[in-house]
């Protein structure tokens, strides 16, 4: 993982955090982390970046090199002394990583001094909202792919450091390996890679080149076919490396196609690649790709094992960001409600619980309830703004989604790997009814109130109303 240190923040985390300090402010605050719209116009996001979240919190600290760097910005002494030993101390409740998640309700919550609290909000929104992004993306991507083979490819397109987490991400998100070095190495993802056409370039001959790569990197070889000629060119030499491999007890992997129409050259290819008695030989497609490509490739029948997806999953094209928001919901024991003349800006007061509503059968119902932590029974589901639809749930099984992963400042759950949280996101995707799958108008997602929540939210309305 990055080296990552307290001033990762806005500096009007700290112009506020001094604010507090100042004034002696050190009562205990609630935020809530949640975001206000799916990605990519999905029925559904994966929740991914807490693991990360976690262990940077259990470390986070302002260096002497901060501290001087802070100074230069007129922040007082006494408040500096107090970032040098400045350490997390709060608690978080969070839904799992790597779980199905819905707009407008409480993913994690912060509950720390009002200080702790606002110096972390940069980091974990920052973490939170990109990972969510890429594991939404690529989970989305593996939904079109379906059993083939997906290689994140995306570094030399990420947005510069951004590529390392879109690594983990897309892990999570359904990727079976990554070209990504260091990320493979920390975070103990599958590692795969090609070549590039400047390889080919730098000899005279294609066939050459091939050769040597084929002699010195054997084991998982995957040759690049389109520098030259495709069919004409690429695809012959191959043949030949190939053959001239399995004299030697070898197997060519695969061939890798980065232009052109897919659909037509995986097909010719395949064809010819049968008629040389070498059908264990893979396809790998790259250029471009995205859910939308892969579903159409697939459907046109497209002999293609491999998909290489990089910059359209890496930065989360075409939306980019995850409206992911931090607002506080109570201070000093007291709720808190941030209004707007948007109503789904509206956030929502107290301590909370979210329960998902499960059928007979397991499946997830399409409904959380979002209640007051202290609830112990929640009979109706409320409408957040029309208070003519509601929902009976006393009947439905309940999941209580938030819980406690850290407490004073440590961890208090196993840690997960990777490959544990991509395990359990696909079971919890199984879970999850297609119709909220689907690409083109996916069903909606019911987010709901309890009763007392609604009302204590409704007060503050008109509490605070002009």
């Amino acid at each position: 993982m990055m080296n990552i240190t307290a001033a990762y923040t806005d500096l009007y985390q700290l112009t506020m955090a001094q604010v507090y300090f100042s004034t002696k402010r050190r009562e205990s605050a609630i935020f809530d982390y949640y975001f206000r719209n799916n990605p990519f116009k999905s029925g559904y996001s994966i929740f991914a970046g807490l693991e990360d979240v976690l262990d940077i919190l259990e470390t986070l600290e302002f260096t002497s090199s901060d501290i001087s760097y802070l100074k230069q910005h007129g922040f007082e002494d006494d408040f500096l002394e107090y970032l040098k030993n400045f350490r997390f101390k709060g608690t978080i409740y969070s839904s799992k990583e790597g779980d199905v998640v819905f707009p407008n309700r409480p993913i994690l919550q912060v509950e720390a001094t009002i200080i702790e609290a606002q110096i972390i909000e940069t980091l974990l929104l920052n973490i939170l909202n990109f990972q969510t992004l890429i594991a939404t993306k690529a989970c989305r991507i593996r939904q079109s792919a379906k059993d083939k083979v997906l290689l994140d490819m995306g570094l030399r397109r990420a947005h510069a450091t951004g590529g390392y987490y879109a690594s983990r991400a897309a892990a999570i998100g359904g990727f079976d390996s990554t070209s990504n070095v260091k990320a493979a190495e920390d975070y103990n993802i599958s590692c795969s890679g090609t070549m590039a056409h400047s390889f080919i370039q730098s000899y005279e001959d294609e066939l050459k080149a091939f050769r040597d790569f084929a002699r010195i990197r054997p084991k998982n070889c995957v040759l690049l076919i389109d520098t030259y000629n495709t069919l004409k060119s690429g695809l012959p030499n191959a043949i030949t490396v190939a053959k001239e491999m399995e004299r030697e007890g070898e197997q060519l992997l695969g061939i890798r196609l980065d232009s052109g129409d897919l659909a037509y050259l995986s097909k010719k290819v395949r064809v010819i690649l049968d008629e040389s008695n070498l059908e264990y030989v893979k396809i790998v497609a790259s250029n471009q790709l995205d859910e939308y490509v892969i579903k159409s490739l697939k459907e046109q029948g497209a002999p293609i094992d491999i998909f290489g997806v990089g910059t359209n999953l890496v930065t989360g094209k075409p939306d980019a960001a995850l409206d992911g928001v931090y607002k506080l919901s109570e201070y000093n024991g007291e709720s808190r409600i941030k209004l707007s003349e948007s109503i789904n800006k509206v956030s929502l007061p107290c301590k909370k619980q979210v329960y998902r509503m499960l059928d007979a059968n397991g499946m997830f119902y399409g409904a959380d309830a979002v209640a007051l932590y202290t609830e112990d029974k929640i009979t109706y589901m409320e409408h957040p703004f029309d208070s003519t639809k509601s929902l009976e749930i006393d009947s439905f099984k309940k999941e209580s989604l938030l819980e406690k992963v850290m407490e004073n400042g440590k961890r208090i759950v196993p840690s997960r790997s990777v490959s544990e949280i991509t395990e359990y996101s696909q079971s919890r995707l199984k879970q999850l009814p297609n119709e909220y799958k689907r690409f083109q108008n996916p069903h909606v997602y019911k987010i709901g109130l309890s009763t007392p929540l609604k009302q204590e939210r409704d007060i503050l309305i008109q509490k605070h109303k002009f």
